[in-house]
């Protein structure tokens, strides 16, 4: 009897203190459930003791060993852009590229972040209101971020980042494609907050590595809602505080999932079932805690 040969893929994940990611696993399991051979590695440049400018190296190394395709997360998504031979629309309107497919000898560069962000806020926080939002972070995964906001309907993004100038680069961009008068960069933290609708985060604090609150905890309110794209932990600190005090709140697990669709699809071609894998990251989590647990 002739043996049907499944596809298959080698992708992987570069970036720094990769190990709780529960992406490779979600990918690994839709592979399954969709017939297919998928192998995903973990690239961590923190285990490897590397940085940001061994990207030529990795990329190269990738392409000899017959990747298909790979995602990038902190440090690494604006730096990989200029190693790059395409961007899609979205990743050069944004600056910062998450999926690199390998194909014929090229890298095209994609940014799944923001959609993943915006489909997990639709389902989430129906209602909410977008009126004046407040966004920390205008790094990588802040710039598609404030883009998903936009394309939701914020009447006006404030941006606030330890380097000002991001944030200024980001509104600006953000004004030329949505607007001007959307978006606007700010230092003023305690004045925005005390008119905002709601509270986006999107830098590193909060995870495990990174512990605490990006924000002085007085600043918020129950009348807020607060979104964190940190997903492990799964419950940031920031959340664990608002949610005490009544906020609406999203965590980040619902934009790491629906990410890795559609990163899933450029990678395969194939389309998952989101809903399968949205409940497979809660099994994930669930095993996570069990294994913490003891038990």
């Amino acid at each position: 009897m002739t043996r049907v040969q499944q596809p298959s893929f080698l992708v992987g994940l570069i970036g720094s203190g990769i190990q709780a990611s529960r992406t490779p696993p979600m990918h690994e399991r839709e592979a399954d459930e969709q017939g297919l051979r998928l192998v995903y590695q973990k690239i961590d440049l923190e285990r490897l003791a590397l940085g940001a400018e061994a990207l030529p190296e990795l990329l190269v190394a990738a392409e000899c060993m017959g990747f298909a395709g790979l995602n990038i997360t902190h440090p690494c998504k604006q730096a990989v852009i200029r190693y790059l031979d395409e961007l899609s629309p979205d990743a050069a309107a944004l600056g910062a590229v998450n999926t690199v497919v390998l194909r014929n000898g090229r890298r095209a560069g994609h940014n799944t972040d923001w959609w993943g962000f915006a489909e997990n806020f639709r389902r989430a926080l129906p209602g909410a209101s977008l009126d004046r939002v407040v966004q920390l972070g205008a790094g990588g995964a802040g710039a598609a971020v404030a883009h998903a906001l936009m394309t939701l309907g914020v009447v006006e993004l404030v941006l606030s980042d330890v380097d000002p100038s991001r944030a200024e680069i980001v509104a600006a961009s953000l004004n030329e494609r949505f607007g001007v008068g959307r978006a606007r960069a700010s230092q003023e933290l305690a004045a925005d907050m005390a008119s905002a609708a709601g509270l986006v985060h999107c830098t590193p604090t909060g995870m495990d590595k990174y512990p605490g609150l990006p924000l002085p905890e007085n600043l918020l309110r129950p009348e807020l809602w607060v979104a964190d794209i940190v997903y492990f932990p799964l419950e940031t600190e920031l959340l664990r505080r608002a949610r005490h005090l009544g906020c609406r709140t999203l965590d980040g697990g619902g934009m790491a999932v629906f990410q890795a669709v559609e990163a899933f699809r450029l990678f395969t071609g194939v389309t998952p079932d989101p809903e399968r894998m949205l409940r497979h990251f809660g099994e994930l989590g669930s095993a996570a805690v069990r294994s913490a647990a003891g038990a």
